[in-house]
């Protein structure tokens, strides 16, 4: 099989770069294909339909490239659209490719990290309206008490460089004071969008002693080295040169300035548009 099959990654902005990142750091060896559909994002407002529909024509969009094996690289997409396109798109349109999201794996450890048997989740509106979370935790943890906020501010504040701001203090300072009324003994709190890890440093600095913060990078990376591992049908179909190629909706400029700060390192991407199925 000598076409190029690399691993798709989507977010619907620069999101998904900061679980890039890691994924990166954790398995270099593979071929990379990152997508962000900056024209049409933010998703965390929009409804379940338009988001299925989004996510549906970038997962195409990625088995139109080569892909075999995508990554929902955006809690919004894996709570509002993955279920659907795994149990009703994939067995019609590409039975022998697999599209994976960042809930589950994250679901499936977090309650080992806590104590209390309290945790808080910070999300979306999008994400925390879906229910996602607190349905994926219960397989895993049924014991676990779970807690959400929405953060609606934090993604401008990340994606307009303001995560070092006096503002950015303000809406965390907020929203950190929702969500310890909800729970007052929550000692993990899991960052449950990928924009967060932007705002990781200012997070830290107005949790109360003790309390664990997770970002999901980490946890995704290690998980689809597992996958990976535990499907080597799928494994075996993976091109390994190293590369990775980026890919915006939306302006390349804007999105090799912003996407830098959530990579790590510059970025060149190439523009591209999702067509309507």
């Amino acid at each position: 099989m000598s076409q190029a099959s690399p691993i798709g990654v989507f977010d619907s902005g620069f999101g998904g770069l900061t679980v890039l990142k890691e994924i990166v750091s954790r398995l270099p060896q593979y071929d990379y294909l990152y997508l962000g559909d900056n024209a049409r994002a933010p998703y965390g407002n929009r409804s379940y339909d338009t988001v299925y529909h989004y996510t549906l024509e970038a997962v195409q969009w990625f088995f139109d490239q080569g892909c075999s094996l995508v990554i929902l690289a955006c809690n919004t997409a894996s709570a509002k659209a993955l279920r659907t396109i795994q149990q009703n798109d994939l067995p019609r349109i590409a039975p022998d490719k697999r599209v994976l999201g960042v809930i589950r794996p994250t679901a499936e450890i977090i309650g080992r990290f806590s104590e209390t048997g309290s945790v808080g989740v910070l999300a979306t509106n999008g994400t925390v309206a879906s229910g996602s979370y607190p349905m994926e935790i219960e397989k895993f943890f049924p014991e676990l008490k779970v807690y959400q906020e929405a953060c609606p501010m934090w993604v401008p504040l990340a994606e307009n460089n303001e995560h070092e701001s006096h503002g950015a203090d303000y809406f965390i300072k907020k929203n950190l004071q929702h969500i310890f009324e909800k729970g007052e003994d929550i000692d993990v709190i899991l960052l449950g969008c990928t924009h967060y890890p932007l705002l990781r440093e200012k997070i830290e600095e107005h949790l109360p002693v003790g309390v664990k913060l997770l970002a999901q990078g980490e946890i995704v990376a290690e998980s689809l080295a597992d996958y990976l591992q535990r499907h080597p049908e799928i494994e075996k179909q993976c091109s390994r040169n190293g590369r990775q190629v980026f890919y915006t909706t939306d302006d390349t400029a804007d999105f090799d300035s912003h996407g830098a700060l959530f990579y790590g390192q510059p970025i060149n991407s190439i523009h591209t548009e999702l067509g309507h199925i």
